[in-house]
């Protein structure tokens, strides 16, 4: 059984290393990409303050195909280059988002959400999909956030099959 422990988010490198050790438990011996994917989405919803969408988009084919997830009904379908997540997922590269109105061709799922940070997970050099955080707070994310949900995500990709 897992119990997740209070986190303190002041210091957020010390938060992302336990969160880390955390997603290690969950993920421990299990190497379903939707399982884990669906445990990430709901430890990081529970464990990071200001979030109101968390969750992954699985590769499928040429799109972004929603994946676990927990917040508001969101996009289904994201074509590769489109938006943050698919300009992530073609890029390769992490997109930490200040202000999601002014990021060229922004997908809106949820209007409330202001800035974003979607990180591509990668395993052996192939796309398994994106993490995606967004938050109603502008400028919510920053380069800490980033490194932290870097090492997630790949902790993330590492365990699945």
């Amino acid at each position: 059984m897992f119990e997740r422990k209070p986190l303190d988010t002041s210091n957020k490198p010390v938060a992302y290393a336990e969160l880390e050790s955390q997603l290690r438990g969950l993920l421990h011996g299990e190497r379903d990409f939707i399982a884990n994917a669906a445990n990430m989405s709901s430890l990081l919803w529970h464990s990071l303050p200001d979030l109101n969408w968390a969750g992954v988009y699985r590769l499928v084919g040429d799109q972004l195909v929603l994946g676990p997830f927990m917040g508001k009904p969101a996009c289904v379908r994201i074509s590769m280059g489109k938006g943050v997540c698919g300009t992530a997922a073609a890029t390769r590269t992490t997109q930490l988002v200040p202000d999601v109105h002014a990021f060229p061709g922004h997908i809106t799922c949820d209007a409330a959400s202001r800035s974003e940070v979607v990180v591509p997970l990668i395993k052996k050099g192939e796309l398994l999909g994106v993490l995606d955080l967004d938050s109603p707070t502008p400028g919510r994310f920053d380069t800490e956030d980033q490194a932290g949900l870097e090492r997630l995500a790949a902790a993330l990709a590492e365990a699945s099959a």
